[in-house]
């Protein structure tokens, strides 16, 4: 039988563990239950694969996420390792083939979602296969007190009636205390060897930078650090926006979200990954299968909704052990922003029970129907008809997802996108020629104002709402466009697939639901405070209040996050500050923007320094609200 690390090298190329990962994988071969909280980019998987490859017999992996199985079932077969996912949409005849094709086809990995294990006769096949370890992905979606709960989760202990002497590994990258407690409890975990990696990650400084210009900010730190970077922002507008930006002013920059097409997300991560961008701007739908190690900044522009997500997020910097740093950006009004955006948006239950109830009534769902039934569904038609919001919207059927009330593909709505390639004055004389296309062309230029220098996704129904038409009106007229030649248009029409998961019953489904949806209001805005504190205090090294957030108390102050190095500059020697900037300008003039970056010192600092010279008449401003030297 082959050893842990002769499968490493063989299948990894890697020489060596990374610390616990040895002690896991041992803990696993002597049959013992685990929880291993790793942070991102610690190789969880590494813990499961290699055991099951150094044993015989299958490992059941369960995990919430079809791009993440699907990901992790690539890169096994990558490496000639056999393995499968039970994936939504598949029909009865196929899980059935697929199921057999693991009891007989000599796999070694099978993913499943849990919402798979409620269904009795797929545990019931599943008992037939010589499963040697059950692998819990993403374990604190167990715990109502984790960022991501779904109730499904909860049904993953009952496998211990059906493999009683199979061990079992939680993994996670974020639990606090109380949802490490959950996991064990809610899992049955037997007496487990319990490995935690400190929080703390010594290479990465983490800075807080207030600031009212973020473009200039990202400018001026580019310039002095062009190395691999992720900017990460919270919807698709922005990613646009910031690509546009950054690109105007001379970086080469590419983007990620959900929307792309798979070739479109090929060819840009591609572009990244091969250093022919040097930044990816994304949302959080970059991230999973993301193998570079080499990345030294990861920005993020706007306040992300909870300490959870930003912590493994960052974390995606300095992978490769050398210096990094990650940077959240904050706006004046981004505290405020963010409570709009995300506290306001959270659906109460009167709005979930509104949203079900309509949902089914525009599919013509009776009472007592609906189970199996599947339908194309487009978010923002459905929001119009009803006069919904789209984002609270969007969070409720989120929500019945992880119920198991519905199931949602990954695509949310049809992609539409255009950009205009003539000068607004061809278009205004297009509109004078063609009165009957006036009324939609300008409502085009009115709700898009950036549609002339970039590709700008489209909300179809919401043009033809406000340009008092009809959505076919609105295609016909930008084929028109398209046809000669004014615009780039590309329509990309790929509604979501909407799957009921169970019988309509109203009151029953809603009021079964409603103390999960209560709890993750709570949460969520225990989340967001959590970041809010983050972002505004300045007491407490970046470093320590991550690590006490998860439960790691015994840290020392990391010296470099922003915190410190303010408190360092506090007893700054204001003599070496005014000499420093005296050196710096020197070499050519500099904004007081330029200068702190420079000699990297807080603002308070850096003005007095720059008022002492001023007064004793050793350097003065200039009209380019530069500094320079007398």
């Amino acid at each position: 039988m082959p050893n842990a690390l002769s499968i490493l090298k063989q299948h990894w190329n890697h020489d060596a563990f990374r610390n616990p990962q040895d002690q896991i994988i041992e803990a696993v071969l002597a049959q013992k239950d685990c929880l291993a909280l790793l942070p991102t980019g610690g190789g969880k998987s590494i813990c499961f694969q290699v055991p099951t490859l150094v044993q015989a017999g299958i490992c059941l992996v369960i995990s919430p996420l079809v791009a993440l199985m699907k990901d992790q079932v690539e890169n096994l077969q990558k490496r000639n390792i056999k393995a499968l996912a039970l994936t939504g949409g598949l029909s009865t005849n196929d899980l059935i083939d697929l199921l057999d094709n693991c009891q007989f086809g000599n796999y070694k990995f099978l993913y499943v979602s849990p919402e798979r294990l409620q269904t009795g006769w797929i545990v019931e096949r599943l008992e037939k296969l010589p499963i040697s370890l059950i692998a819990v992905d993403e374990a604190h979606c167990i715990s109502q007190w984790g960022h991501d709960f779904r109730p499904a989760y909860l049904k993953i202990g009952l496998l211990r009636h059906s493999f009683p002497k199979t061990p079992i590994i939680a993994l996670t990258a974020s639990a606090t205390a109380r949802v490490q407690n959950d996991i064990i409890q809610l899992l049955g975990l037997r007496d487990p060897a319990i490995f935690k990696q400190s929080f703390v990650r010594p290479n990465l400084s983490f800075q807080v930078v207030h600031t009212a210009d973020k473009l200039h900010y990202l400018d001026q730190f580019f310039r002095q650090f062009p190395q691999p970077a992720i900017i990460y922002v919270r919807n698709r507008k922005s990613c646009y926006d910031y690509v546009a930006q950054l690109n105007a002013i001379g970086f080469q920059a590419t983007l990620y979200h959900g929307g792309l097409t798979p070739k479109e997300k090929e060819k840009n991560r591609h572009d990244w990954m091969q250093a022919k961008a040097q930044i990816m701007v994304a949302t959080n739908a970059f991230g999973m299968g993301i193998d570079r190690a080499d990345v030294k900044t990861v920005v993020h522009v706007q306040l992300p909704d909870s300490i959870e997500n930003y912590y493994q997020e960052a974390g995606r910097a300095g992978r490769d052990g050398s210096s990094a740093q990650a940077i959240l950006l904050v706006g004046p009004s981004d505290c405020v922003q963010a409570e709009n955006q995300f506290l306001a948006q959270l659906p109460d239950k009167a709005f979930l029970a509104l949203v079900y109830k309509k949902l089914c009534a525009y599919f013509q769902i009776a009472y007592g129907e609906g189970i199996s039934q599947s339908f194309r569904f487009n978010l923002q038609q459905f929001c119009l008809k009803y006069d919904l919001s789209t984002v609270k919207t969007f969070n409720c059927l989120q929500f019945l997802d992880r119920q198991g009330v519905l199931q949602l593909s990954s695509e949310y709505s049809q992609k539409v996108q255009l950009q205009f390639t003539i000068p607004s004055k061809e278009v205004l004389r297009y509109c004078s020629l063609n009165p009957k296309d006036e009324a939609i062309v300008s409502t085009l230029m009115r709700l898009y104002p950036g549609i002339y220098e970039m590709l700008i996704p489209l909300n179809i129904p919401l043009v033809a709402k406000k340009a008092e038409t009809t959505e076919a009106r609105v295609e016909n007229v930008l084929d028109k466009l398209q046809q000669k030649e004014m615009v780039v248009y590309q329509a990309n029409k790929n509604d979501t697939a909407l799957l009921f998961m169970e019988i309509r019953d109203d009151d029953y489904t809603i009021n079964r639901i409603a103390k999960y949806l209560i709890t993750q209001n709570e949460l969520k805005t225990q989340q967001l405070q959590a970041v809010l504190r983050y972002s505004k205090q300045t007491k407490v090294c970046c470093s320590q209040f991550l690590a006490a957030y998860f439960g790691d108390t015994q840290t020392q102050a990391c010296q470099q996050c922003s915190v410190c190095m303010a408190q360092a500059s506090q007893s700054t020697n204001p003599t070496a500050v005014v000499q420093g900037i005296l050196t710096e300008l020197q070499a050519g003039d500099l904004s007081s923007r330029e200068l702190a970056v420079k000699l990297a010192i807080d603002e308070a600092s850096l003005i007095f320094a720059i008022q002492t010279l001023l007064e004793h008449k050793q350097i003065k401003l200039e009209a380019s609200n530069r500094y320079t030297l007398y």
